[in-house]
C-alpha cells in the first residue's frame, strides 16, 4: 500500500488528533491494564472465540456479496465520526465494531431498504457507549456526521433489542484493547515506554479496525503484533525473541498479522519473518 491511501491517512489521522484515549489517560487506568494476571489473559484467550464474527464472513465481504465490504467501510466511518465526536474511548470503539460485524455475518440485509445498516450502526454505538463509557449520549444527540436518515428514540431502542438478541446478549466482547496493555508489559520492564508504547499502540490498532483482512485475526493475535511493532526494532530476530513472551498466542499467527501490518505500509519489517529459528 503506498503512501496516500486510505489505511495510511487513516494512521496519519490518529497520530494528529487527541481522540478515543478517554479509557487509558489515568496512570491508575494504565497500570492497571499492565497488571492483568497471566491467568486472567489465558482465559480471554480461549473466550475470544466466542465473540467472534461467523468464519464465511471475511469470504463474504472480499467476493462483494450484498455490496457487504461497501456497507460496512460506510457505517465504520459513521461510527468513527460519533466517536471522535463524543470523545469516547477505544474500548467502546472496538465493542460497536464487534457487534456490527457479528450481527452482520449472521443477518442477511434487507434489500432495498437503504436505512438499515445506518440504524444498525447506531443501534451498535449506544450499546458500545452502554458498555464503555460512563456517560451515554441521549438518542436525540445521535445524528452526528451529517447522517441520510434520522430516527427517533423509539426506532433505535428497537434495533438494540434486536442486535442484543441476535447475539445472544454476549455483549461482553474481547478486543484487541483487552490484551494490549499486558503484551507491552511482557514485552518491555520500562514503565516509561510501557506508557508511550499504548498510546502508539491506540492508534495502530484504530487505524487497521476498519480493514477488512484483519478480519482473518483473533483480537489476540492483533495485540500481539501490534505491541511487537511498536516495542521492538521490526527485525527478525527481535520480532522472535518478542513472540517467546506472549506464549498464550500463536506465534505463527501473529508472525502472519505482522506481514500484513508490513504489505499494507502500516510498519516497517527488516527480512523475512518467516525464519527457521526455533520459536514455536
Amino acid at each position: 500500500m503506498e503512501e496516500g491511501t486510505p489505511l495510511t491517512l487513516s494512521l496519519k489521522f490518529f497520530e494528529h488528533k487527541k481522540i478515543f484515549f478517554g479509557d487509558f489517560e489515568s496512570d491508575s487506568e494504565l497500570d492497571h491494564n499492565f497488571q492483568v494476571s497471566d491467568e486472567s489473559v489465558e482465559v480471554m484467550v480461549q473466550r475470544e472465540g466466542e465473540h467472534l464474527p461467523r468464519e464465511d464472513y471475511l469470504k463474504n465481504l472480499r467476493s462483494g456479496e450484498s455490496n457487504m465490504s461497501v456497507v460496512r467501510k460506510q457505517a465504520l466511518d459513521w461510527i468513527l465520526k460519533a466517536h471522535t465526536y463524543f470523545g469516547f474511548g477505544a474500548w467502546s470503539f472496538f465493542l460497536c465494531v464487534n457487534y456490527f460485524d457479528r450481527f452482520l455475518s449472521i443477518s442477511k440485509l434487507p434489500r432495498g431498504i437503504n436505512w438499515f445498516t445506518q440504524l444498525l450502526a447506531t443501534a451498535c454505538f449506544q450499546i458500545a457507549a452502554k458498555m464503555g463509557e460512563t456517560k451515554v449520549p441521549q438518542y436525540a444527540r445521535l445524528h452526528v456526521g451529517s447522517p441520510k436518515f434520522i430516527f427517533e428514540a423509539l426506532t433505535i431502542q428497537r434495533m438494540e433489542l434486536l442486535v442484543l438478541n441476535t447475539l445472544e446478549w454476549k455483549m461482553q466482547a474481547i478486543t484487541p484493547c483487552s490484551f494490549i496493555g499486558y503484551f507491552i508489559s511482557k514485552i518491555t520492564c520500562e514503565k516509561h515506554q510501557m506508557k508511550s508504547s499504548l498510546s502508539k499502540s491506540m492508534k495502530l490498532m484504530l487505524s487497521i479496525s476498519t480493514c477488512i483482512d484483519f478480519l482473518e485475526f483473533r483480537a489476540s493475535e492483533i495485540a500481539a503484533a501490534v505491541a511487537i511493532s511498536v516495542t521492538r526494532e521490526l527485525e527478525a530476530k527481535e520480532i522472535h525473541k518478542a513472540l517467546s513472551s506472549l506464549a498464550m498466542v500463536k506465534k505463527e499467527r501473529v508472525l502472519k498479522c505482522l506481514e500484513l501490518m508490513k504489505d499494507m505500509s502500516v510498519v516497517k519489517v527488516s527480512g523475512n519473518l518467516f525464519t527457521n529459528e526455533s520459536v514455536f
